[in-house]
């Protein structure tokens, strides 16, 4: 393989996402709604609406919480001197 495809290859996998979780018809059973009438658009609505309220809230306080159990290691911030 080639530098600009290894290149390429690191940079897709750097950004590939995981998914982190989901929410279904039970999930709303399970807290008390009627699901009889929620068709799938609803539910796309729900999850969208559900992962900005996540992103906006906790979801980098929870990623600093989590990786630092998870023991991942911070970046080595660089000194005055290395940035000129």
């Amino acid at each position: 393989m080639n530098s600009a495809k290894l290149k390429q290859e690191k940079s897709r996998k750097f950004s590939q996402g995981f998914p982190i979780t989901s929410v279904c018809r039970a999930d709303l059973q399970v807290a008390g709604f009627d699901t009889t009438k929620v068709d799938d658009w609803i539910m796309s609505e729900l999850a969208s609406k559900m992962a900005n309220a996540y992103c906006d809230g906790g979801f980098w306080a929870d990623l600093d919480i989590l990786a630092e159990h998870l023991k991942v290691p911070r970046r080595k911030k660089l000194s005055t001197l290395n940035r000129i």
